[in-house]
Parts: structure tokens; sequence; C-alpha cells
């Protein structure tokens, strides 16, 4: 029960006691019977007291460690959420992009499907021209006999029209 050591627990450490105690724990944080006995000899405490103490103040270290871990995680966390913000506008940005150069792409394929229909060459031959050269490489074109002059129709890979057609792709 209660005993002669009830009073023990109940009365208030003294700041000089508090200290040796904090720099006790400072080496050790757990506490053997012998350490125990010879620290509460030196300070005037009940080997429970000291006990108890420890058991407190390890509780207290322990508590505060998650806290930081905690407060590490949660750091890391945001961190992560704004980069994948940052991410996913770049995407959007990106598909953008993409989105008007295929525009442009499609325009500029427009654009030789009309020189090609307008011009003297069989129907076959533009047909045949779309399907093999999507891209406009150095490809010339076969002419009938009256020879127009389109042998080199896609002489300038570069311009068409002086359009820089390769440009959204840089």
């Amino acid at each position: 029960g209660e005993g002669g050591n009830g009073w023990f627990r109940k009365r208030k450490l003294s700041d000089e006691q508090v200290r040796m105690l904090e720099m006790s724990f400072g080496d050790e944080h757990k506490l053997e019977s012998e350490r125990k006995d010879r620290l509460a000899k030196e300070l005037g405490l009940d080997p429970r007291q000291v006990a108890v103490w420890f058991q407190n103040r390890r509780a207290r270290w322990k508590n505060k460690r998650l806290e930081d871990e905690y407060t590490r995680l949660k750091n890391a966390h945001e961190n992560v959420i704004v980069e994948k913000c940052r991410l996913d506008s770049e995407v959007l940005h990106l598909k953008e992009q993409l989105h008007d150069a295929e525009r442009e792409i499609q325009r500029l394929a427009q654009r030789v499907e009309g020189a090609l229909s307008n011009s003297p060459i069989s129907s076959s031959v533009s047909v045949e021209a779309n399907q093999t050269m999507p891209f406009f490489g150095d490809y010339e074109v076969e002419v009938g006999d009256d020879g127009g002059g389109y042998e080199n129709l896609f002489y300038s890979p570069e311009y068409i029209d002086g359009f820089e057609w390769m440009s959204p792709f840089m």
C-alpha cells in the first residue's frame, strides 16, 4: 500500500535534482539497478522515484522522436504534392504543344495533298506518295510525258512555301 514511501511520489524535485537526472539520462536512457541506487543516494531520493522519473523521461523522449519523424514525413509529403502539381501542369503544357504540332502537321499534309491533286500527276501516284512518304524528305515525283517541271516538288524539305515545318519539334 501507500506505506512510508507514499510521500516520495508527491514531492517535487528541485531544479538541481532534475538537472542531475537529465545529465544522467543524456549519458544513458536505460537505468540498471546499480546506477539507480547510486543516483538515488547522490540526490537524496527514493530509488523508486528515480526509476519512475527515468520511465517518464523515456516516454517523453520517444514521443519527441515520433513528433520529429512525423514533421519530417509531413514536410516530405508536402514537397511531393507540390512536385506532382508542377509535373501535372507540365504534362498539360506538353499535351497542348503536341496537339498544336499535330494540327500543324495535318495542315501541311492537306496543303501538300492539295498541291499534288492540282498537279498533272495521276491520282494513284499522289495516293502512293501519301502512303509511302508521310513526312516530306528528298522525294522526287515521277511525272508524265508533259514533264511540267514538278520533278523537284519536294526539293527543299525544310521549307514548304517558306514555312519552317520542323520548328514545332525543335
